[in-house]
């Protein structure tokens, strides 16, 4: 291994070690309760040396925010696994991917949907341009299946994606939490949740909700179109 290669190597691990080192402290004590300091007490490293990485604070949260979202939504090919189920059952199996990364990840999880303090991510437009892009997707799987006539055809997408996707994130929380009850399963409880909720929007209830697109999310992607024509009728 060369010179330059080793310094690479090295730098890499000082990063990695404040990403991790953030995470940690940050669910531990909430992101406004934690100093750049108190990151490179944790590490041995002094404050200069976080510098150098980040220029600040809020940028170490906006790295471990992009590397939670990637684990999120992992890549297009998990997607194109899922083509051969009925749309569905494809649904079903996304949602419950949600679930589950709260399960394998809840770190992230905690930072990116239960810490109130945290930055916007809207404020990284650019960096998190996938991230928008993939939930579009997500979305589109849930307009296939009102093509199918499997949910009400006047029904809004993205609404109908927030609304199955809420429920399971509750179940999450109170997992984390430790809110649960005496014998309660987490998992039985989600999976019950996401077969009531999909049956009660099978069944035509009515749906008082309305979509709020992010003001930054302006950009065009996979399922606008799609989006864009059921809100137009609500």
């Amino acid at each position: 291994m060369g010179i330059k290669e080793r310094q690479e190597r090295d730098r890499e691990a000082v990063r990695r070690a404040i990403l991790d080192a953030a995470k940690e402290l940050f669910v531990r004590e909430g992101y406004e309760n934690v100093s750049i300091r108190k990151i490179a007490e944790l590490i041995e490293y002094s404050p200069a040396a976080i510098y150098s990485y980040f220029p600040s604070k809020d940028d170490i949260f906006f790295s471990i925010a992009e590397e939670g979202f990637r684990l999120l939504y992992g890549d297009r090919a998990q997607f194109c696994e899922l083509d051969t189920l009925p749309p569905l059952e494809r649904l079903r199996a996304i949602c419950w991917g949600l679930y589950q990364f709260s399960c394998k990840h809840p770190q992230y999880f905690a930072l990116m949907f239960i810490d109130r303090s945290v930055p916007r991510v809207s404020r990284e437009y650019e960096r998190f341009s996938f991230a928008r892009e993939m939930k579009k997707h997500l979305i589109w799987h849930v307009q296939q299946c009102l093509e199918e006539g499997i949910f009400p055809p006047d029904s809004n997408p993205a609404v109908m994606f927030r609304i199955l996707t809420t429920g399971l994130m509750g179940v999450a929380v109170l997992r984390m939490s430790d809110r649960l009850g005496p014998g309660e399963d987490a998992d039985d409880l989600a999976r019950d949740v996401l077969d009531v909720t999909i049956a009660g929007l099978r069944s035509g209830v009515t749906i008082r909700s309305r979509s709020a697109p992010c003001a930054s999310d302006n950009a065009p992607g996979i399922a606008d179109t799609q989006v864009a024509k059921q809100e137009s009728h609500s």
